[in-house]
């Protein structure tokens, strides 16, 4: 096989793990405050369940995760899966497995903000929910910036486990045509595929974190 047609399915691969990763984050970074607000209440049923969630979720591998995702509305519900739900499966495995992660950070950097924050804002004449998003959360995310950057880069490597619903992303088509080419290429294609991706991905951080460091 010419380098050239390896490159353009490889590439075809690629835009499926960059679409798993940006639906992740679009729904997994909201999905994860909410869960820290629930991890936070003050209701202890509510507060039991989320931590409950959050366990499970850390506590149990994201490959067993979609497996229960995919396979569990036929087993369990005897609902017939189209092929199409594979990819869905993965974006609502993805999206609620990283949801426990990063709400275990966002609840770190609230807990971080001294309490004279919100007494102050109080003082103000601020509601509770004015005093969260116009004066805590931003502080907030500066705070957690370099802790989601860690996640974020792991998410982008998280893909590759796509393969175990048979999505045919990079490292899934990788493996395809070092089976039938025998030869380690594809593998070497991938791994700068996904360097430069987490390079790309930690040098947008870096900058989003110095453009919030108000100290300098």
């Amino acid at each position: 096989m010419k380098l050239s047609v390896m490159l353009m399915q490889l590439a075809s691969g690629m835009m499926v793990s960059i679409e798993i990763f940006l639906v992740t984050l679009l729904f997994a970074l909201p999905l994860g405050l909410l869960v820290c607000f629930g991890r936070m209440s003050k209701n202890p049923v509510l507060r039991t369940i989320v931590s409950a969630y959050i366990s499970v979720m850390r506590g149990t591998p994201l490959m067993l995760q979609m497996m229960v995702v995919y396979f569990g509305p036929y087993f369990i519900f005897g609902i017939r899966i189209s092929m199409g739900y594979r990819l869905i499966a993965v974006f609502i495995s993805f999206a609620i497995n990283y949801a426990a992660y990063f709400a275990e950070i966002y609840r770190g950097g609230i807990e971080s903000m001294p309490v004279g924050q919100y007494e102050a804002a109080q003082i103000l004449g601020y509601s509770k929910v004015q005093t969260f998003f116009r004066i805590i959360f931003p502080q907030v995310v500066k705070r957690i910036l370099p802790s989601m950057t860690n996640e974020i880069i792991t998410l982008i490597k998280d893909t590759s486990l796509s393969y175990v619903v048979a999505v045919a992303e990079m490292f899934t088509l990788a493996k395809q045509i070092a089976s039938s080419q025998t030869t380690m290429m594809p593998f070497i294609i991938a791994a700068v595929f996904y360097y430069v991706f987490n390079l790309l991905v930690a040098v947008v951080m870096q900058r989003v974190e110095k453009a919030l460091n108000y100290y300098h």
